[in-house]
């Protein structure tokens, strides 16, 4: 079996659980902050929902500069209503998964280099990047937005299993 058709029912299933927390967000309380080093609510959702495209640059290019002025304007503009995170959420799952289904098991040996206006801040094979600068970074901070949503006691949505909330 190939690499990409292992890897697909992992995203799919981490999708539809980022999509639940991103369906419980609360209208009117992205300014919420637990504590004055987190994010916003807001700015964390945002973020959260842009992660799934990752796939897409890391799959389809061999580096990505944060740093330049065409990299920063081709991020999705931030939403600050459920409906429009939900919409970049679901157009980054759909390229994702379209790139990623179609992606040759040598390419994910291909090194991946990550930059901030030149300095390289990382460089690993795509399959390391893959694993930990998307699905494992898009799994720690849904989780953190899970905690935003139980401090707010907005219902917890089933995750890895039942949560506190529906059992």
């Amino acid at each position: 079996m190939p690499l990409s058709q292992a890897l697909l029912p992992e995203f799919q299933h981490e999708m539809a659980s980022l999509r639940r927390v991103i369906e419980r967000i609360p209208a009117g309380r992205m300014d919420y902050r637990p504590h004055p080093k987190s994010f916003t609510l807001g700015d964390l959702a945002n973020h959260l929902v842009t992660i799934p495209g990752w796939t897409i640059s890391t799959l389809t290019r061999t580096e990505l500069d944060f740093g330049l002025p065409e990299t920063r304007a081709s991020q999705p503009k931030p939403s600050d209503t459920v409906e429009g995170l939900l919409r970049t959420l679901d157009q980054g799952v759909e390229g994702a998964l379209e790139v990623l289904a179609k992606t040759p098991d040598e390419a994910f040996q291909v090194v991946w280099t990550l930059k901030n206006e030149g300095v390289v801040i990382l460089a690993m094979p795509r399959a390391a990047v893959y694993r930990s600068f998307v699905m494992n970074h898009l799994i720690h901070h849904r989780a953190q937005l899970a905690v935003y949503l139980r401090l707010l006691d907005v219902p917890v949505p089933s995750i890895y299993g039942p949560s506190a909330d529906e059992s």
